[in-house]
């Protein structure tokens, strides 16, 4: 169980460096170290500079987090689509 509770913020990817960690602006005007979590890096979720991701930190350290979200674009398409299988049917029994 951990003493104080973890703080969320919301921050621009400014610089990817080495060891999948990234140099995070906050939205507050600071700036962080931040790694991949666990379930990103499970779900091969890739962070590129000037994605929007909101960042994990403890209250003990303020100059250190952890990126658990990364949010999508609301204007553009995340990238080109997989071809689809054309005529492919599938019966029911």
């Amino acid at each position: 169980m951990a003493k104080e509770e973890l703080i969320t913020f919301e921050g621009l990817v400014t610089e990817i460096l080495p060891d999948a960690r990234y140099r995070v602006q906050l939205d507050n005007g600071h700036e962080v170290i931040a790694y991949t979590a666990g379930k990103m890096k499970k779900n091969r979720i890739k962070t590129l500079a000037g994605d929007r991701v909101t960042v994990e930190m403890s209250p003990y350290d303020l100059e250190k987090g952890r990126l658990i979200f990364r949010h999508k674009d609301s204007g553009s398409s995340s990238g080109p689509r997989p071809p689809q299988r054309g005529g492919q049917q599938f019966r029911r029994r």
